[in-house]
């Protein structure tokens, strides 16, 4: 165990710089800052790391262990990697966009966690062989450094994959909720049948017909969600530059406004099984036809939306309010 001893250290070490990407803001970045220079210098440091990773793995796959010379070595240079890639993520100034920074950043702390993750097997392992675990750990790394190749490259390209998860997400909540809707009267039919009694007699787990004229209009508000979220994604991809911090902070405040659809879609889908509670369904209603309005405001404000674009915001403006307006007479007796 003596020789596993500056792994120790290490360990510990990686566990410092891991604390710092998640909680420390990058500063500023190396003037002049060059975005292809910068993308150069992050993929060699992940390839070496890779390249760690596979050398410590390898040198502790099999008796006897490495010397504590060797280990030391070893070990510092695990170390020396991982501080590369921390050091080459600081270098991207904020300039560059919150969202990029945010991804760049979220694929520097899998890798840093993955090669914490195989330090722990390899200190916890048994000397004789190379465990499962091991191998898992090996090649968790070797997936973390190989998304490098896969990170958008500027702004325009990361709210871009910020909207079409959003849109991914959205999506699936409203086939969902869809479907329950179609499969009838009882939504927790399949999954709270009573074999003994062969049914149920609880009527909260049904919609009346009220119900129903009221989800209808909550059904018109996640679609224009999902409308919304496409409109957005298209006109990012058409229009959006990350060419000048103004355009760049714009696209950084569409994807914030539009992180927030997934959550308020959600809270209504919620809010939407019985038992209904009108006044629930009104309320996260009302949030999420907030939030549409804000999305469709930044993006009317924005370089993405020239006056070609101005129709379809209107149109999901007015959808908004006519499905609010809904909601609000369909309640109007519940306050």
């Amino acid at each position: 165990m003596e020789a596993r001893e500056p792994l120790r250290d290490v360990r510990g070490a990686l566990r410092a710089v891991l604390a710092r990407l998640r909680e420390g803001e990058p500063g500023e970045g190396r003037e002049p800052f060059e975005l292809p220079r910068f993308w150069d210098a992050l993929g060699q440091t992940f390839q070496v790391t890779s390249q760690e990773a596979t050398k410590l793995s390898l040198a502790f796959s099999r008796p006897p262990l490495p010397s504590a010379e060797n280990c030391r070595k070893l070990s510092e240079d695990v170390q020396n990697a991982i501080l590369a890639v921390a050091t080459v993520y600081y270098w991207l100034p904020k300039g560059q966009g919150t969202t990029l920074r945010k991804m760049v950043r979220d694929a520097t702390t899998e890798v840093v966690e993955g090669m914490i993750q195989l330090t722990d097997t390899i200190l916890n392992a048994p000397v004789e062989s190379l465990s499962q675990e091991q191998l898992i750990s090996t090649g968790g790394v070797w997936e973390a450094c190989e998304q490098v190749s896969n990170l958008p490259r500027d702004n325009q390209a990361a709210v871009v994959s910020a909207l079409t998860s959003c849109l991914g997400v959205v999506k699936d909540a409203v086939e969902e909720m869809e479907q329950a809707l179609v499969e009838g009267q009882d939504p927790y039919g399949d999954i709270m049948e009573d074999e003994e009694l062969g049914f149920r007699g609880n009527r909260d787990t049904y919609w009346s017909e009220a119900d129903r004229q009221l989800l209808s209009s909550c059904m018109g508000l996640m679609k224009a969600s999902k409308a919304c979220l496409k409109k957005v994604l298209a006109a990012v991809k058409a229009h959006g530059k990350a060419d000048s911090p103004e355009h760049i902070a714009q696209l950084d405040d569409l994807a914030d406004i539009a992180n927030e659809i997934s959550p308020s879609v959600d809270e209504l889908a919620l809010s939407m099984y019985p038992p209904v509670n009108p006044l629930a369904v009104r309320l996260n209603a009302a949030k999420l036809a907030s939030v549409l309005k804000k999305v469709l405001e930044i993006a009317k404000t924005s370089h993405v939306c020239p006056p070609s674009e101005e129709g379809w915001v209107q149109f999901l403006s007015g959808a908004v309010d006519h499905n609010m307006n809904k909601v609000k007479n369909f309640t109007q007796g519940q306050l």
